[in-house]
């Protein structure tokens, strides 16, 4: 099978690279594990294999997450969350308004995730060799402990580079194959760079979807192998148990790659359960996250700090449905937003002279009619927040973990109605957002351009790309942050100071405009804000590996 074309959409301001094969009566999203490149599955064989024989019975859809393989890597890591949009940039960029999510791995987790949170866009859930988190604990006892992990740490910081990185327990019956082995090594190293798969593992170790596993409805074939070494057959197994109706298939071996060893009974075992499989038409309900506000401000901002709330609200994709003068509650579809949302407003309404406690908790809801919070969970969580200190927001444990690689630090909220078996534990975000130093007016006027703190730096670099003078100075200023915080929240979430974002932001525009072939290279380089041409080819091979010509050349 030749490869495919490499397109690229935009998800939010970060271009991800995706590919279409096949034309098959339905659609199917691979979601790959840990780091990928879309370019490099096509130099092994037995992917190539795989996805031909995948690709009679379907569409495939192919991408590289944000931070990976060919998708832009102005950020090194992102949230489920953000990742579940890059899933829905790239279906809609190809009009695929339902699909089959196929998750391998670590792409399970957010496969598993969106299917719960996007059901009326999930046809089906396939997932291979998953697991529901990746730390110890009594409770899943078969992750990975700290000490485990840490060596996976060391291997990546001390190996990443020379190819010794012990990959055979991936697919041991590859193990005597040299060429499939090299070809191994090759696919990561070009997937990401040693500190992005570093943060990106840090930021699994993080990850729990065993909450939300109980609320996923579609159709779902959880396959594993008997010996995985990676991850174990109780995992798979587990997570099978706890979603309603799920198929779950064991098959002999120990390989971690679903395209290594028996792939002919792993393709039979889909295409059975794709003919089989009976989809929802119209599902009623979907996973959301709840924002629950208590507020109290002096006599005669009333109306300054509702205006505030439903702006801060509506930027960050969240949508108000019940707002009086003592609380208020929101939606939304993910507890990122949620999250940022709730630290911008705190931030704001304090610096007003205003008071704001809010908790953020997850549950299923109604799709059409989401109706108030009144069931014995958001109860108790209401009481909770009436007996908490002004200025706060609380989060449950579900939703803490789901925050994996937002960049935000969190604290075990010591409160004696906390631990119960409606609700075991609250956790405190401990963060500040606006700059300390904006005034009353500036408050007002500082509204989230996009919805995260990374949306607007992204754009605000990108609304003064040429404008070779533009700093970490400019950018604070813009972004109503300071320059200190700036530094501190960017490399947390992207892994970048301000000054290497500016930079990568810059270049991977650059690229962009090179493969539009509108303009020579030396014109891309001042659009972008380089001035000298050599110190842009300089840059540009630093970021890609190669020149812009060389580049130009090899895109043609």
């Amino acid at each position: 099978m030749k490869k495919p074309p490499t397109q690229y959409t935009k998800s939010g301001r970060i271009n991800i690279a995706y590919q279409v094969v096949g034309s098959g009566p339905i659609d199917i999203v691979y979601i790959p594990g840990w780091v990928s490149n879309i370019d490099l599955m096509w130099e092994c064989p037995e992917l190539v294999d795989f996805f031909q024989e995948l690709g009679k019975t379907a569409r495939l859809i192919l991408f590289d997450k944000r931070g990976t393989g060919l998708s832009d890597r102005v950020v090194d890591l992102s949230t489920l969350e953000e990742r579940m949009d890059d899933i829905r940039a790239v279906m809609d960029a190809v009009g695929s308004e339902k699909a089959v999510l196929f998750g391998h791995s670590e792409g399970g987790s957010v496969s598993a995730l969106f299917s719960a949170t996007y059901p009326n866009r999930t046809v089906a859930l396939i997932a291979f060799g998953i697991f529901a988190k990746r730390r110890y604990s009594p409770n899943y006892p078969w992750a990975p402990t700290d000490e485990e992990r840490q060596e996976v740490y060391d291997m990546i910081e001390n190996s990443w580079g020379s190819g010794d990185m012990n990959l055979e327990s991936l697919a041991p019956s590859k193990a005597g194959d040299a060429a499939f082995m090299k070809w191994l090594a090759s696919y990561f190293r070009s997937g990401a760079s040693p500190s992005a798969a570093m943060v990106l593992t840090k930021m699994n170790t993080e990850v729990d979807i065993i909450d939300i596993l109980d609320s996923i409805k579609v159709p779902t074939l959880i396959m594993q192998r008997t010996n995985d070494i990676d991850v174990k057959i109780e995992e798979g197994r587990f997570i099978a148990e706890r979603i309603e109706g799920a198929k779950f298939v064991e098959f002999d071996g120990d390989d971690h790659l679903f395209w290594a060893g028996n792939t002919k009974e792993i393709l039979e075992q889909m295409r059975v359960f794709l003919k089989t499989m009976k989809p929802i038409k119209t599902h009623k309900k979907q996973l959301l996250t709840f924002l629950e506000a208590k507020l109290g401000f002096t006599q005669g901002n009333e109306k300054n700090l509702h205006g505030l709330v439903g702006k801060f609200i509506g930027q960050y994709r969240g949508r108000i449905i019940s707002l009086d003068s003592s609380s208020f509650t929101a939606v939304f579809e993910g507890p990122s937003k949620a999250a940022h949302c709730s630290l911008s407003l705190v931030d704001a309404v304090t610096k007003l002279g205003a008071r704001l406690t809010i908790g953020i908790f997850i549950k299923e809801a109604e799709i059409d009619e989401i109706e108030g919070t009144d069931d014995a969970f958001s109860v108790q969580f209401k009481n909770i927040l009436a007996k908490s200190g002004q200025n706060q927001v609380l989060i449950t444990e579900t939703v803490k973990y789901l925050l994996s690689g937002a960049g935000l630090s969190f604290t075990s909220h010591q409160n004696r109605d906390t631990i119960s078996e409606i609700l075991p534990a609250l956790f405190r975000i401990d963060e500040t957002l606006l700059d300390e130093e904006l005034k009353v007016e500036q408050i007002l006027s500082v509204i989230p351009l996009k919805g995260s703190l990374l949306e607007n730096v992204l754009q605000s670099i990108d609304n003064h790309l040429s404008e070779e003078n533009f700093g970490v100075e400019n950018l604070s200023r813009e972004v109503g942050v300071s320059e200190r915080q700036l530094q501190r929240k960017l490399k947390q979430i992207t892994n970048k100071t301000p000054n290497q974002l500016i930079t990568s932001v810059r270049l991977h525009r650059a690229k962009e405009l090179i493969i539009s072939q509108e303009n020579t290279i030396s014109e891309v380089g001042y659009m972008t804000g380089f001035s000298s041409p050599s110190y842009f080819s300089k840059c540009f091979k630093k970021e890609f590996g190669k020149t812009p010509s060389e580049f130009l050349e090899a895109y043609a």
